[in-house]
């Protein structure tokens, strides 16, 4: 495996760091207290192309692959994780399971309006019913001669409330479990379609996240995304991937609330010299730089994966469970390293820690990426 990045990967990433800190810095602390959705802020990001990192040029895209898409990940968490969350949800989840498994004419609908920001890409799976266990899916999906017509409910949809552009699953067969799930593109202001409760979260608060609900929302049938009945086990391998980006966001903020460790631990005093002399405190910073470069090279590993298209479930879930609970700890050392200064929001470590937490959930938690593990391990040939 070449470690290196390409002369085209290494701007790439400097331009998503760049970015990061003159556009996006000055703002956090603002965004996160007011909980505001930065919609602006979105389309500037769209306008560098890091709303299409992963969608073909020919649909106005970016064209690039996941080791790129990575790399802006995690250089846009490393600032605010609520953006990376942003970031990560448009491209990974909406926009590339309509890559994925849309019909052309689909592509070419809904496609050039994501990458360019026209539209903003949202995706629901979860319900209050149907967590990590997903065939307790109550949405149903109705087949009316040329229609469906879909009711039921969304939780913790990220855009849920500003989405343009929403791929939701819903059961269009009872009798077959998973299987009996299909998935759905609606459109913004289809009757029937409506944002409900914002959620008012611990952390990433600028990133929106909201139930969806569906009350007779009819949509045309040519609205189903990849064959009817296929949608659960078409999310499984868009989590895939989905995790990877999840994987970036965790290095993303564990990296930037290192940083901020590593700063304060040279300019603190105490006892008359600098905390950073301390061995305690450099055996922290040693552990939290160790763990960092480990989670990363998971992450890039299960990019590298999925550009060669090759399976990476086992790989990207490894990734995912490693880092998510790596930046936990991490950040839960930086405000430490802080003392009673990383308490207050005055510096930026507190942030962190509390945007850090949504790793170890979304898009699985840590207890279903250790079976998502066990199985590829068990299924494998020794």
């Amino acid at each position: 495996m070449n470690f290196d990045f390409t002369e085209e990967q290494s701007e790439i990433k400097r331009l998503a760091r760049e970015f990061a800190e003159s556009d996006i810095a000055p703002h956090v602390s603002e965004w996160d207290e007011a909980q505001t959705f930065p919609r602006d802020l979105m389309k500037k990001l769209a306008g560098l192309g890091f709303l299409g990192v992963l969608i073909p040029t020919e649909f106005q895209g970016s064209g690039l692959g996941y080791v790129e898409y990575v790399s802006i990940v995690e250089e846009i968490s490393r600032v605010d994780g609520a953006i990376g969350l942003s970031v990560a949800a448009h491209n990974s989840l909406c926009s590339n399971h309509i890559l994925t498994f849309g019909t052309e004419a689909q592509k070419a609908r809904y496609l050039p309006k994501l990458a360019t920001g026209e539209c903003l890409g949202a995706w629901g799976l979860t319900e209050p019913e149907a967590g990590s266990d997903a065939s307790g899916t109550q949405t149903t999906a109705v087949r009316d001669g040329d229609s469906y017509v879909l009711n039921g409910s969304k939780t913790f949809t990220t855009h849920g409330t500003y989405g343009d552009v929403f791929v939701l699953m819903a059961v269009s067969d009872r009798t077959k479990d998973n299987r009996g799930i299909s998935a759905f593109i609606i459109e913004k202001g289809t009757p029937g379609l409506r944002a409900g409760k914002k959620e008012n979260k611990l952390g990433c608060r600028a990133s929106d996240t909201s139930e969806v609900i569906l009350d007779n929302c009819c949509i045309p049938v040519g609205n189903l995304l990849g064959k009817e009945g296929e949608g659960f086990i078409n999310c499984l391998e868009i989590l895939d991937g989905g995790r990877i980006s999840i994987a970036a966001l965790a290095v993303g903020m564990a990296q930037g609330s290192f940083e901020a460790a590593l700063k304060y631990a040279k300019q603190r005093k105490q006892f008359g010299q600098s905390i950073a002399e301390f061995q305690a405190i450099q055996f922290k910073l040693a552990d939290m730089a160790t763990e960092i470069e480990a989670s990363r090279l998971l992450t890039y590993r299960a990019a590298l994966l999925k550009d060669q298209k090759k399976r990476s479930t086992k790989e990207s879930s490894m990734a995912k469970l490693y880092a998510s609970e790596m930046s936990v700890r991490v950040t839960n050392e930086a405000i430490q390293i802080h003392g009673g200064y990383g308490y207050i929001k005055e510096y930026p470590v507190e942030k962190f820690y509390r945007d850090a937490k949504i790793c170890t959930i979304g898009e699985g938690t840590s207890e279903i990426q250790r079976l998502v593990i066990a199985r590829q391990l068990l299924r494998s040939t020794v």
